[in-house]
């Protein structure tokens, strides 16, 4: 586990100061599929599994501090998912959209809003903030593109059960609980590809 997380932490709690980590769904291994803020990390990956013990050090020196787990981000164009299709219907980059491979996107403005509100609550502990709609990095694609006028039918799609990458197939972090504590709604990826 890197360290800086811990040693950030202890110096905030050292100082009295609010923290809010922002950790992943790559905690989980996808098994459950369906995740709230009370299931336990999993990890598959080395990834996942340095998420989650980032998770379990901060908390272990700053109970007060606020551990926020999201999923893909979608932006204005810029996010790493929303390059990689323009890249794959540009024709520039070879590979594929997986349509097993299902995750809760968040939009980027949502998500800051949504973070800056958690820290000015005084609710400590796990916290979910992923978009409401569960869709795979296919239909994400297909979103996007149709959102930002590219051709959707040059999307390649393949399955990522069948690939060398690893990693959980489906994890959808439910947000509910953490919803009710927050003014700003994280909208699902149907809604904010279509009206951002």
């Amino acid at each position: 586990m890197r360290q800086g997380p811990v040693w950030l932490a202890m110096a905030a709690a050292q100082h009295g100061i609010r923290l809010v980590h922002v950790s992943s769904d790559a905690v989980f291994s996808g098994a459950r599929v369906h995740y709230d803020e009370s299931c336990l990390p999993d990890p598959v990956t080395p990834y996942g599994a340095a998420k989650a013990a980032a998770e379990t050090g901060i908390l272990s020196v700053h109970p007060e501090a606020a551990i926020a787990r999201t999923s893909l981000i979608i932006g204005h164009g810029r996010s790493a998912h929303e390059q990689t299709v323009y890249q794959l219907a540009a024709g520039t980059r070879a590979g594929a959209l997986f349509t097993d491979d299902v995750r809760c996107p968040a939009y980027v403005g949502d998500l800051a809003a949504a973070l800056l509100e958690l820290a000015s609550l005084e609710t400590a502990g796990i916290h979910h903030l992923a978009g409401a709609d569960a869709v795979s990095r296919f239909e994400l694609g297909t979103l996007i593109a149709g959102r930002d006028g590219l051709d959707a039918s040059r999307l390649p799609a393949g399955l990522r059960a069948g690939s060398p990458l690893p990693g959980a197939l489906d994890v959808r972090l439910d947000s509910r609980e953490t919803q009710k504590k927050l003014r700003t709604t994280l909208r699902g990826v149907r809604e904010f590809c279509t009206k951002p």
